[in-house]
């Protein structure tokens, strides 16, 4: 009675350790690869190549995406990089093996825990022409409308679907595809913290100054500070 209790006991304790290791949470192990440069061709009047340095995405020793420039970190779980990737510019009347093209894409969320990697949904955000800042979880950049006529003052925030801010600020060239140069919606937003406020600064245009409460926004009229200050 006592070996059959024994060996009961012995076969439960061997079950509950083989079910702990087989529903414990894999580790996932996330790498960079090297820098590489590699040529992006825009597609404006002259066809000039513009070089990017570009890196491999590695996920448990395979590679899963290519990006450019550095990682911005969310969380201590969590970041974000934008995407690099290939297309065939082949036409059909072409022989030979495919003519592949490197271009710019979005941005993609990166999560260590499971490894995932996920599309983020940026409103209003132009591969070509929009450059993103980054605070927290929030991006800051000069989306482009769907006509290709406006350009807006945009802040999206990565839990929300619905842009915090959206505001036109200025009109693209009538010519972009001859005149306009990659990024060019407008400089690179700059953030502030304490209280968190993003800047927009377009060409010819007035610098524009948001104060972001969480889901509120509110524009800042920096000559009224100013002259608050000076009292």
């Amino acid at each position: 009675m006592r070996r059959i209790c024994l060996g009961f006991t012995v076969l439960l304790a061997t079950t509950l350790l083989t079910s702990a290791v087989a529903t414990a949470p894999k580790i996932h192990v996330i790498t960079f690869g090297k820098w590489t440069a590699v040529e992006w061709v825009p597609g404006t009047g002259d066809n000039k190549p513009v070089t990017l340095k570009m890196r491999a995405l590695v996920v448990d020793g395979r590679i899963k995406e290519r990006f450019l420039g550095s990682p911005h970190e969310v969380t201590e779980r969590l970041f974000v990089v934008r995407r690099v990737f290939r297309v065939n510019d082949s036409l059909s009347e072409d022989s030979g093996p495919p003519r592949w093209q490197w271009q710019r894409g979005g941005w993609m969320l990166v999560d260590r825990s499971t490894g995932h990697i996920s599309p983020i949904i940026l409103p209003e955000f132009d591969n070509y022409y929009s450059v993103v800042s980054w605070y927290q979880d929030y991006a800051a950049y000069c989306g482009v409308s769907d006509d290709g006529k406006k350009v807006y003052a945009v802040v999206a925030q990565l839990s929300r679907h619905k842009a915090v801010l959206k505001k036109p600020i200025a009109a693209l060239p009538d010519s972009p595809t001859d005149e306009a140069a990659p990024d060019s919606a407008c400089l690179a937003p700059a953030w502030q913290r304490r209280p968190v406020r993003v800047s927009f600064e377009s060409s010819g245009q007035v610098k524009q100054t948001f104060v972001i409460r969480g889901h509120v926004v509110d524009l800042v009229n920096e000559t009224d500070e100013e002259e608050e200050a000076s009292k």
